[in-house]
């Protein structure tokens, strides 16, 4: 019953969805509008894609400290040369902006990835359906609704569930960028228990966290899977 009477993590969870909520959504509107755009016909397509997926390939730990580096002197910059200080300013201090530097490293991240996943998906459609529905005078938007996007959930499963999970699970980026700042407002779900643990030395708390943390984890994730699973369309 003490996990549940620790503000802080109550804090931390409550912070924690509401980053998971918007991470999903995010990474993978912005994944799948980039394997959009690199499926289409076009001769930089590949160099493309490797631009969006390299973000992917630098560690989280990495990327927190190249991306505070940006918030807390290329945007302080950035305020006093464009005349911007209440837009470029240090977001990591403010406790207002510094969660939402966290979603946009996480989502530069993230979203690479996923992309991958959905460029498998989109080419894995018969062009014959494609060909028809143009055919047929069927729009962009018209073909992307009803053609594409029901042929391409399998994909949006796999994405929804690995961004959800992440999300989740986020702890080096978080680390790195805010350490849990300003004044503990950003400190997701596994620093709360890392630093229960290991900084409070209370590590009968911080087991008992894990378990709760573990429980959440899977019901949502089951949950998930569940619900795409059964708008999956076969070919």
């Amino acid at each position: 019953m003490k996990v549940f009477k620790d503000d802080n993590f109550l804090n931390a969870f409550l912070l924690t969805f509401k980053y998971a909520v918007i991470m999903v959504i995010v990474s993978n509107i912005i994944g799948f509008s980039l394997a959009l755009l690199v499926t289409r016909k076009m001769k930089t397509r590949n160099i493309l894609r490797s631009i969006f997926f390299m973000p992917n390939l630098i560690g989280g730990l990495i990327l927190g400290f190249i991306w505070q580096f940006i918030f807390t002197k290329l945007f302080v910059q950035l305020g006093n040369v464009l005349r911007a200080s209440n837009i470029f300013f240090n977001w990591i201090n403010d406790p207002n902006m510094a969660f939402w530097s966290i979603v946009i490293v996480s989502a530069w991240q993230m979203s690479g990835y996923v992309m991958i996943i959905y460029i498998a998906g989109l080419e894995s459609i018969n062009q014959d359906i494609i060909e028809a529905s143009l055919i047929d005078g069927a729009g962009p938007i018209r073909r992307l609704f009803n053609i594409i996007l029901p042929l391409t959930v399998p994909s949006f499963t796999i994405s929804l569930f690995i961004t959800l999970s992440n999300s989740f699970k986020q702890y080096d980026t978080n680390l790195s960028l805010t350490n849990g700042g300003p004044y503990g407002t950003t400190e997701l779900l596994t620093m709360n228990i890392v630093q229960t643990a290991y900084k409070h030395n209370q590590y009968a708390i911080a087991q008992s966290k894990a378990v709760v943390f573990f429980v959440v984890i899977m019901v949502i994730t089951l949950v998930q899977v569940y619900l795409t699973k059964k708008r999956e369309v076969e070919m």
